[in-house]
């Protein structure tokens, strides 16, 4: 892979990763609700997951699922449903002091499985192999790609978890909390438009 060439992946991934999507919007609405400090495994699990999904696509996943396209259907149906749920739990959460045992942020396995049935994800991690991946040293190139992924991905996605953090500030009163997190689930609900256009 050239310097011009990765450089380019690099742009890409950045731009990919801290566009709004899923990931992003669960991670502002958590960092809002549950803290910064909370929010960090949530973080850590879409990059994981992410990387992980990458280097399944880079090593013949992504073909598996071209020749198979039931697959891709089905990890969008159910990528879609767990996506609703996820949507019905941010719009149920509330101020963390009044439930601290009732809900909570997602774990590590649980943000990192959830990059399997995250329609973006699949997206990015399959035109990022496809265009930043030649031939000629394909083992490399698709640890570069990796590399490049999980390197931006986790400073992009972070900035969202940061910014709900400070909002919660501004976001004290129930009702605005309230109104924010059903803004938020309802963001998540139509960030699935695109995965029907697919």
């Amino acid at each position: 892979m050239s310097l011009s060439t990765f450089a380019a992946l690099l742009l890409f991934s950045f731009v990919s990763s801290v566009t709004p999507g899923p990931n992003n919007i669960m991670l502002f609405a958590s960092g809002l609700n549950f803290g910064m400090r909370r929010t960090w495994p949530h973080a850590i699990g879409i990059s994981i997951g992410f990387g992980v999904l990458l280097v399944a696509v880079g090593f013949g996943l992504g073909v598996v699922i071209e020749r198979l396209p039931l697959i891709f259907t089905l990890i969008k149906v159910l990528g879609g449903l767990y996506m609703l749920l996820l949507a019905w739990r941010i719009a149920n959460s509330g101020p963390v002091e009044a439930e601290e045992g009732e809900s909570r942020p997602l774990t590590i396995l649980e943000a990192a499985a959830f990059q399997w049935v995250n329609p973006k994800a699949w997206v990015m991690a399959t035109v990022a192999m496809s265009v930043y991946t030649t031939q000629g040293n394909y083992f490399v190139n698709v640890l570069l790609v990796v590399f490049a992924f999980v390197v931006i991905n986790f400073p992009s996605v972070t900035i969202w978890a940061a910014f709900g953090t400070y909002m919660k500030k501004f976001l004290k009163d129930p009702v605005k909390l309230k109104f924010f997190n059903f803004t938020m689930a309802g963001l998540l609900v139509l960030s699935l438009w695109p995965m029907f256009l697919m």
